[in-house]
């Protein structure tokens, strides 16, 4: 009998996290600062077809924003002036504090699978040999001296050159807890 009550207690472990003891409505405005994450655990997630960067510690979610895109085509970033975010693995290359955006957060695109991609598409001819594969894509917040407000990102309306864009004050929420080297993963 005791033998079988260790399995119960290993199949309890097993579900309790899919049952989860906060729900992801929580998750939106729960408050992360220094003191109650450890930024060397912390990794991002950006889920295009859901408008949604998931903040990870570990294996733990922790916070969920609410994120918008260059444009509605949630394709590959292909070339510079497409206005599409890149999909794959990145880091955050540096941060700083920024006049237009409140703070910005540069992504290492292109990086080498990023450039592999560009070089496959221009060898298969899908891709002009002039093309440039553009950069400077990063997190940033909205723009507000062009009128463009927190509404842009709650109405998904996207507006970037390709870049991701977040509330202000959930921008500088993150820009506080998340270090340069910080893995970042787009996907669709």
């Amino acid at each position: 009998m005791r033998r079988y009550r260790h399995y119960w207690y290993a199949a309890l472990l097993l579900v309790l996290p899919l049952a989860g003891f906060v729900s992801n409505n929580d998750l939106y405005n729960v408050r992360l600062t220094t003191a109650n994450i450890d930024p060397d655990k912390i990794f991002l997630l950006i889920d295009k077809s859901d408008y949604r960067l998931y903040l990870y510690e570990d294996a733990t979610l922790r916070k969920i924003y609410k994120v918008v895109f260059g444009n509605r085509d949630q394709t590959d970033k292909v070339s510079e002036g497409d206005r599409r975010t890149p999909e794959g693995t990145f880091h955050i290359l540096s941060k700083r504090v920024d006049k237009s955006w409140s703070r910005f957060m540069l992504l290492d695109y292109p990086n080498d699978i990023s450039w592999q991609k560009f070089h496959e598409r221009q060898s298969a001819g899908t891709l002009s040999a002039n093309a440039t594969i553009g950069g400077g894509i990063g997190i940033h917040g909205v723009e507000y001296d062009s009128g463009i407000r927190d509404n842009y990102v709650e109405s998904r309306i996207n507006w970037t050159l390709g870049c991701i864009s977040m509330k202000n004050a959930d921008v500088n929420e993150l820009y506080e807890i998340i270090k340069v080297g910080t893995p970042v993963v787009i996907r669709r």
